[in-house]
C-alpha cells in the first residue's frame, strides 16, 4: 500500500513538473521548480540500495587519506560541484539540476553508504556522472570514493587555506596557463619564463 501511495505521489508531482515545463521551457538557466527538486530528491533516495543506508566509512579519514582526496576533489569534481563544494562553478551555475551546496544538511545527513553509492554510481537525469569501480564496497579499489566521503564530511570545515591550496591543483585551460605565464614574464622583469606543464591526473 505504501509503495503504491509513494507511487501516486510521484505521478502528481510529474504532471505538475511537465505542466510547469511547458509553461516555462526547457531551458537550464531557471532554478529546478519545488516539484521537481522533490521529484529528483526522492528518486534519489528510493534508487539506493537499502544496505548502502546503515554501511560506515571503514577508512579512519587520516589527514593522508584527506589530502589524497583533496587532490582527486580539485582535479576531478571541482569543475562542477567548485572547491568548496559549494556547487558555485562555471558548469555548475549552468547544469541542471544545479549541483547542490555539499555542505549542507541535504547533503551532510546521507549515510557514508548513501554518499559511496552516489560517487560509485552517478545520479540517473543529473550531470553527475558514475565515478568510482563498479561492485563490492570494501574492496582495495574501492578506497579513492571512501576517501571523497571523507572529504565530503570534511567540506562545512574546509579553510580559506586549504581552498587557495585546491586552486592550485584545478584542470587548466590554454587560456589559464597563458595568463599564468604572462604574470611570470612579467615578475621575471619581462624576460619569457620558461612553459610550467600542467598534468592533469586520472
Amino acid at each position: 500500500m505504501r509503495k503504491a501511495a509513494a507511487g501516486l505521489i510521484i505521478l502528481a508531482a510529474v504532471a505538475v513538473a511537465l505542466m510547469l515545463f511547458v509553461r516555462r521551457g526547457f531551458s537550464t538557466r531557471t532554478s529546478p521548480s519545488a516539484p521537481e527538486a522533490w521529484i529528483a530528491t526522492t528518486l534519489r533516495e528510493v534508487s539506493i540500495p537499502r544496505q548502502y543506508k546503515d554501511m560506515r566509512n571503514p577508512l579512519d579519514c587520516s589527514p593522508e587519506a584527506l589530502t589524497a582526496a583533496k587532490e582527486h576533489w580539485a582535479d576531478h569534481c571541482a569543475t562542477c560541484h567548485a572547491n568548496n563544494g559549494s556547487g558555485e562553478s562555471m558548469l555548475g551555475k549552468t547544469m541542471y539540476p544545479r549541483p547542490p551546496d555539499m555542505r549542507q544538511p541535504a547533503t551532510q545527513l546521507q549515510s557514508d553508504g548513501e554518499l559511496f553509492y552516489t560517487i560509485n554510481n552517478g545520479v540517473r537525469l543529473s550531470g553527475m556522472p558514475a565515478f568510482g569501480p563498479s561492485g563490492d564496497p570494501s574492496g582495495d579499489n574501492a578506497n579513492d570514493s571512501w576517501k571523497l566521503v571523507c572529504f565530503i564530511r570534511h567540506l562545512p570545515k574546509l579553510t580559506p587555506a586549504e581552498a587557495d591550496e585546491m586552486q592550485k591543483l584545478n584542470p587548466k585551460t590554454p587560456a589559464d596557463l597563458e595568463e599564468e605565464r604572462q604574470e611570470a614574464e612579467f615578475l621575471n622583469g619581462g624576460v619569457e619564463a620558461p612553459a610550467e606543464e600542467h598534468h592533469h591526473h586520472h
